[in-house]
């Protein structure tokens, strides 16, 4: 039986995890975890904020996901908006999803990340999934 999702890998190009790091700890305020050792080599970077952890792994052949994306619940969606704006990223907004604000990101090789808060019908935040 299912329980939870213990963490969304992501893929990158060989080299990036600077460039990944002052995305994932600067821009999206996360917390950087050790990989064990014989994963390490390997290469790469894993994140975490609160029980989220994004695993960017390197693959020789790389493509970012354009499609594919973890889709990642915030807070005050604007204010986080506003933030990554201010690291130059670019934010697109999309009002597809009833009961939700929501936009969407690409991290700096290029995966699309989606960014979304619930809302109630009156436009009031929720606190968290049991309001709805």
């Amino acid at each position: 039986m299912l329980t939870a999702v213990d963490h969304v890998q992501l893929a990158a190009p060989p080299g990036s995890e600077e460039l990944l790091r002052a995305f994932y700890l600067d821009a999206l305020g996360m917390t950087e975890i050790p990989k064990p050792p014989a994963l390490a080599a390997r290469g790469g970077c894993w994140f975490q904020a609160g029980s989220v952890q994004l695993h960017l792994g390197i693959e020789e052949d790389f493509r970012p996901a354009k499609k594919a994306h973890p889709g990642l619940r915030v807070t005050a969606i604007e204010a986080y908006a506003a933030r990554l704006e201010s690291y130059g990223t670019k934010v697109i907004w999309d009002d597809n999803l009833p009961g939700h604000q929501r936009f969407y990101a690409e991290d700096p090789v290029g995966n699309r990340l989606e960014f979304l808060e619930p809302v109630r019908l009156s436009g009031v935040r929720l606190s968290s999934c049991g309001d709805l």
